[in-house]
């Protein structure tokens, strides 16, 4: 009997929990994109709380970078460097996005880590903001190439404004801010992206970037 009633047991807590295990790891297999999307989520809600403490910081705009609407339902932040071939590679993307959707607004935050170009680039951006003038300095970089003096010179030109920055209290503030903020959400380097409670580390295609929009507009 004793022997009867442990074989119910077994048949009644054991196998279930087996053969569910069987099935889960079956359809993991079988797709493979439910072990990402629990990663992401994963992922997403590490940084959760720092991003509820600091989102006012993220996406309030340094002066005038910024492009898109001025009164978004959906703010994407993009943490950057001029001399970054990641940025360079997912500005396009960026572009169609905003042409695309009429809702979203970007903000560009300088993150300059790759040398004293960066930091150059980053500084004059800064003050083109200020002046009025970021999207004209910024497009007319990416376009003219990774920064160098020439290049720099040239975009400022673009922008109409002069071709050296000077070091301010406002623009040190601005860039330290900066800096603190993509640590505490973990960058490894640069592009780096927050749209809703999403964080990005990485070149991304229109794709990516459309798909985390509507994600960030459903959840309102």
């Amino acid at each position: 009997m004793v022997g009867a009633a442990l074989m119910a047991a077994f048949l009644i807590f054991a196998v279930p929990h087996y053969f569910a295990g069987r099935i889960v790891r079956a359809g993991m297999m079988a797709d493979p994109q439910v072990l990402l999307d629990a990663g992401e989520a994963l992922h997403d809600q590490q940084y959760a709380p720092v991003l509820a403490a600091h989102r006012a910081e993220l996406e309030t705009p340094f002066g005038t970078s910024w492009k898109g609407a001025s009164k978004p339902d959906v703010t994407l932040v993009e943490f950057y460097d001029y001399a970054c071939p990641y940025c360079k590679a997912s500005n396009p993307a960026l572009d169609q996005l905003l042409k695309s959707d009429p809702k979203v607004r970007i903000v560009y935050r300088e993150l300059p880590i790759l040398g004293d170009a960066s930091v150059a680039a980053a500084r004059l951006s800064l003050a083109a903001s200020k002046a009025g003038r970021f999207a004209q300095f910024h497009d007319a970089l990416w376009a003219a190439g990774r920064p160098d003096p020439q290049t720099i010179a040239t975009a400022a030109q673009a922008a109409g404004i002069p071709d050296q920055a000077v070091e301010t209290p406002e623009a040190d503030a601005e860039l330290k801010k900066n800096f603190q903020l993509a640590g505490a959400l973990g960058a490894t380097g640069t592009p780096l992206f927050i749209i809703g409670d999403r964080v990005i580390n990485g070149a991304v295609t229109y794709a990516m970037l459309k798909s985390a929009v509507d994600e960030a507009r459903a959840k309102g």
